[in-house]
């Protein structure tokens, strides 16, 4: 399309051979695509708004409406009676911006011009060094169980709050600054951000708003020349490394935490909530926020004497968000990381990026935070976390729903997981229709996964050259799927890698024969047996793929994934019953290839542009940016045939979409 060329993005290109399998190329911005990306979409009929920072129109409604900390400043403090503290930023030296984002600050009417990466201002305002006129700076207080545990007072320790925007829309946009420094939530932290995990959270925000997940979103990345002390590996050698800030744009911040500031002394961590019992805060905290960000409720039932109702239909709206928001990270393969109630959004999206990851190879029992050894957080227990934070949440506002008629209502949350889990499931698999045995075909797909080492991603992506039995390229299209899955798969080596013992085989089987004579050491050990279970399935894995060969290997994951096939041709078989089969072909493929993404944020690729960035270049991210604007895309449909097929080789561009080498699996974030 000679429009890409046109508005500004320069060196388009893409080896030949990777095009048919890949769904993305590689783009360096340059100064002109502001501009020209303006003159586009308003030949799009989309409304870009010419608005100066200065201009915001603020409308702090939390800070007016909450009740605020007697005391200011950044001293660390238990705070009782108040949801917020006022806080001032502290400066950073030198600030300067490495990437924005041009549709997060769309949100606030706000243009992002071809200047804004030397413009001082900008960087001064989004590194705390200055305010927006009408901006008021607080940190908000809040509580956490932490791995299943109550921590007491949490709160903001590194995040301010900037005020809250309303759109031309009449849209609420809160704007949060992380890494700006102390608060009275610090505790022993500095308050400071440093480069790598303000860029992990800067393009992963970013990227799950277009792959559709409900998310917080990330405007600015500004970093500078203050320097903050980190030991990375925690092995005892410190570094130093830039303190950085990025902006963070929600509807609101408030989480499952901010109710667990009222709770109770915790019999198991003996710790409290710094309002406990303050029936009259907890009241004034849950109108807030159903007045403000669920309406709907507020207006039907609020308004009413049942104030009981109006809670508990709040309560269920907040079960059920929560639930398809987890069903949608399932869905895209994606590990949060650090499921405490404090990261858990009342508005039911993703916040708080940390020690997150992408599967690339599937494996329900994937763990991407480093610093989770018993895997309580690990990729298949996400959904049964979400819930039991759904529990604590109903703990938390008892005082004003008794649990007795919340807690109940937990079904509303299985339901709805269940219900939107299987549709984004069908979606993913081209199935249009609502059958028996859907849930045994997923199964099955992910245990053939599991079983030979598929990438997670690619493996759902491959089901697109899959038709429908009836149509004229059925047999064709089965050796094309099969031929693409199985180059999806795990190699022999990978695999051996992957499973080898982490526990010397003879110290398990001792242990094996410790517990055989006395089985009263499992209740015992209970905390630590889902660890051992783990390990003791990896031993047996690694011994089965002993007497394999590279070439038995292929053999077998072939004969696999061919017995899966026929079952899905078999499904596939009842979904164009009396129906025209092209067209419903075609449908099929439009809503897989919407279903499943072509690239996803894997850790390598992002620690690349980090690694790029720590020496100064900013390009990697920002260009990475652009490349995850569109994990959908078929080069087909956003190039004509005309410009792909004169584009130069480029061997960088298969690695956004191909399953990482050996080299660059295993990256562990904490």
């Amino acid at each position: 399309m000679s429009n890409i060329l046109k508005y500004g993005v320069k060196n388009i290109t893409a080896r030949k051979s990777c095009l048919p399998s890949i769904g993305v190329v590689q783009v360096d911005v340059t100064a002109t695509f502001f501009s020209k990306t303006k003159a586009l979409l308003a030949h799009k009929n989309v409304p870009v708004i010419n608005m100066a920072l200065e201009k915001l129109k603020f409308d702090n409604l939390a800070l007016r409406t909450l009740p605020l900390d007697s005391e200011t400043g950044n001293r660390q403090r238990r705070v009782e009676g108040a949801c917020f503290s006022l806080v001032d930023p502290t400066p950073v030296d030198s600030p300067e911006t490495v990437a924005v984002s041009q549709s997060a600050f769309e949100l606030l009417d706000v243009e992002v011009t071809p200047d804004i990466y030397s413009n001082e201002n900008f960087a001064a305002y989004f590194s705390g060094n200055k305010l927006l006129p009408g901006s008021q700076t607080a940190a908000h207080c809040y509580c956490g169980h932490q791995f299943g545990h109550f921590s007491g007072q949490l709160g903001d320790g590194c995040a301010i709050y900037l005020g809250e925007v309303v759109n031309q829309k009449e849209e609420r946009w809160e704007m949060q600054i992380k890494g700006a420094g102390k608060t009275p939530y610090s505790r022993h932290a500095d308050g400071r951000k440093v480069l790598r995990s303000s860029i992990r959270e800067f393009l992963c925000s970013e990227a799950m708003h277009y792959l559709g997940v409900p998310t917080t979103r990330a405007g600015s990345c500004v970093t500078s020349n203050t320097k903050v002390i980190r030991d990375i590996k925690y092995d005892g050698n410190p570094i130093l490394e830039k303190a950085t800030v990025i902006l963070r744009i929600a509807p609101t911040f408030i989480r499952f935490g901010s109710f667990e500031i009222f709770k109770p002394l915790d019999a198991v961590t003996g710790r409290e909530g710094p309002s406990v019992g303050q029936q009259d805060l907890l009241n004034k905290l849950l109108d807030y926020t159903i007045s403000t960000f669920y309406p709907q409720i507020w207006r039907e039932v609020g308004s009413t004497a049942e104030r009981q109702q109006m809670l508990l239909e709040f309560y269920e709206e907040v079960l059920r968000r929560t639930a398809r928001l987890v069903a949608k990270w399932q869905c895209v393969g994606w590990c949060h990381g650090v499921l405490n109630t404090d990261n858990m959004s009342i508005m039911g999206i993703t916040i708080d990026y940390g020690p997150y990851g992408f599967m690339d190879r599937f494996d329900p029992g994937f763990i991407c935070n480093g610093s989770d050894d018993g895997g309580r957080y690990s990729f298949e227990k996400q959904p049964e976390i979400c819930r039991w934070n759904c529990l604590k949440l109903g703990e938390a506002i008892q005082m004003s729903l008794p649990l007795e008629i919340s807690k109940p209502s937990i079904k509303v949350f299985d339901e709805e997981f269940e219900s939107a889990y299987l549709t984004g499931m069908r979606e993913k698999f081209g199935l249009q229709k609502s059958l028996d045995g859907d849930k045994e075909l997923v199964s099955n797909f992910l245990s053939t996964m599991l079983e030979t080492g598929c990438d997670f991603t690619n493996g759902f992506r491959s089901l697109s050259l899959v038709t429908l039995p009836e149509s004229a390229q059925s047999e064709e299209s089965k050796h094309k799927f099969l031929d693409s899955i199985v180059k999806e798969c795990a190699s022999l080596t990978e695999l051996q890698k992957f499973y080898k013992p982490k526990i010397p085989p003879g110290q398990m089987a001792m242990f094996k024969n410790l517990l055989e004579q006395q089985p009263h050491l499992a209740e015992v050990l209970r905390g630590q047996m889902a660890v051992i279970d783990v390990e003791l399935k990896r031993q047996e894995k690694f011994q089965s793929l002993k007497d394999m060969t590279s070439e038995s290997k292929e053999h077998a994951d072939r004969k696999l994934w061919s017995d899966w096939l026929d079952a899905y041709i078999a499904r596939l078989s009842k979904e164009s019953t009396g129906s025209d089969v092209t067209l419903l072909n075609e449908r099929r493929l439009k809503l897989m290839k919407a279903s499943n993404p072509r690239i996803i944020l894997r850790n390598y690729i992002a620690q690349e542009a980090i690694a790029k960035a720590e020496e100064g270049d900013y390009s990697g991210v920002q260009n990475l940016l652009e490349v995850l604007k569109t994990p959908y895309t078929d080069p087909e449909e956003e190039f004509n045939q005309e410009v792909t097929s004169s584009l130069p080789a480029l061997p960088d561009l298969c690695r956004y979409v191909s399953k990482p080498s050996s080299d660059n699996t295993g990256l562990i974030v904490t």
